[in-house]
Parts: structure tokens; sequence; C-alpha cells
């Protein structure tokens, strides 16, 4: 694998302080936040699919989702779990594995069939809706399925400390592809993070890994912001997502 299977470690964090300012919508049944630009500019056509960690839709995500939309992106994220997200910061003996194959009733699994159905429906919304280009940012369990869905639209894609994605995964990828890495990173640790640098110089597409010292798994969405490092790797690494999506979406 390019990457491990989720852990615990992607459900710690840290609440982050802010008023959301977008909106809850529904794509057919699917849940979802929306948040658009106040002011038109050049990236009005170019949607942010923002694919989430297991915590799905909630304070943080829908903050960063604002600020993308800040820097003219219009950025929805998506409901990947049926509305059964795990929660942030569960107690010890928390069954992730179970919750994933089977969610929390037990009969609402979250595997590879369900989530590409919902991303699939994702982005024929997105299409639908008129965007003439699509971002995909998927942080944790949504790196993966950013990966999987070039082919439906995606026309490049950021990642954030990656979980769950797959060697043969990584080596289809048809588009550019940024990553932000932790240092300290149980499910992207140093030997994955290599391994994934020797598949994608074999590809032919553009490329870049960004690592970031002194933080750890979730760094992206759920850092402690009182830190002043850790503050700044999750500024740096939006910045990183930005300057990448513009780069590889212009219009012009």
């Amino acid at each position: 694998m390019a990457s491990n299977q989720p852990g615990r470690c992607c459900a710690l964090g840290h609440l982050h302080e802010g008023t959301p300012s977008g909106e809850d919508i529904k794509i057919g049944k699917i849940d979802a936040y929306l948040a658009k630009p106040t002011t038109t500019n050049h990236n009005n056509k170019t949607l942010v699919v923002y694919l989430p960690d297991i915590i799905g839709i909630w304070q943080n995500s829908k903050l960063m989702a604002d600020a993308f939309a800040a820097e003219g992106f219009p950025c929805v994220v998506v409901d990947l779990f049926n509305g059964d997200p795990a929660p942030l910061n569960p107690p010890e003996g928390f069954d992730l594995m179970g919750w994933l194959q089977k969610g929390s009733d037990g009969n609402n699994p979250h595997g590879v069939e369900q989530v590409d159905a919902i991303t699939v429906e994702v982005l024929g919304w997105a299409k639908q809706q008129g965007y003439a280009k699509i971002g995909a940012a998927g942080y944790c369990f949504g790196a993966k399925y950013c990966v999987r869905h070039y082919k439906d639209g995606i026309g490049a894609t950021f990642l954030a400390h990656p979980s769950f994605v797959d060697e043969e995964e990584l080596e289809a990828i048809t588009g550019p592809l940024a990553i932000a890495a932790a240092q300290t990173d149980h499910i992207f640790p140093a030997e994955k993070r290599h391994r994934s640098e020797e598949v994608l110089a074999k590809t032919s597409v553009d490329w870049q890994i960004y690592l970031h010292s002194g933080v750890e798994h979730g760094f992206a969405v759920r850092g402690d912001m009182t830190k002043p490092h850790a503050k700044r790797a999750k500024e740096q690494a939006f910045k990183q997502a930005v300057e990448w999506f513009e780069s590889q979406l212009s219009l012009a």
C-alpha cells in the first residue's frame, strides 16, 4: 500500500474556533456543505470537492471550505458516511474497523463500494452545476477517493496525511497530485512516503510532496492551534493546496 489503513489517530484532534459561513445542502440524498466566494474572480468556474477525514462534515472541515472560498474557490464538503461519521476523539476501544465495515448501527458500511458511489454522484453534480474544472482535496480517509476518481472529472488533487491508498491506485493516476505529509505519521510513515515518491516518479503527471516537521497525522485539519508550529504547518499545507489548484486548474 502507498499508505496504511486508518487508525485511531485518524479521529484525534482539536476543535477549531470560528463560525462557518457556508450552507448545508443536499446532493440527491447526500449531505454536503457548500461555501462560495463572496466576489467573482478567475476561479468561479472551478470547484474544490473536499473529501474529508472520518469525522466528516464538522466545524473544522466547514471552516476549511470557507477558507477555500475566501481564496476564490467554491468548495463543497461531502458526507462520505451516509450520516454516520466517526466521533472526534473517540474513547479507547472504539472499533474503527468495525465502524468502517458495518457502520454504527451494523447496517451502514463505509467501504469502497459505498464511498465510490457517493464520490461519483457528487462529481456528476459538480459538472451539472457548470463547473469547468474540479480540484479534489482529500484529507486522511478522503484521500483514497480523490486518487480513485480522476476518471470521473477530477483535474488535480491535493492530499493531506493520506490513508488507505493502495499502491495500484497511486500508479493509475492521470492528473496532478500534491501531498502534505507529517513528520510523525503511523498511517503515512517515511517508508510509505518514500515508496509513494518512487511510484509517482514513474508516472507522467506533475506531483509534489511537502514534509512538515514537528507535526502528526491530522495536522492539516485537526492540529492544536494554540501551538505556533502546528498552526504554521496547517496554514502552509492550506497554502500548498491553494497554490496547487491555482497553477494546475488555471482557466486562462
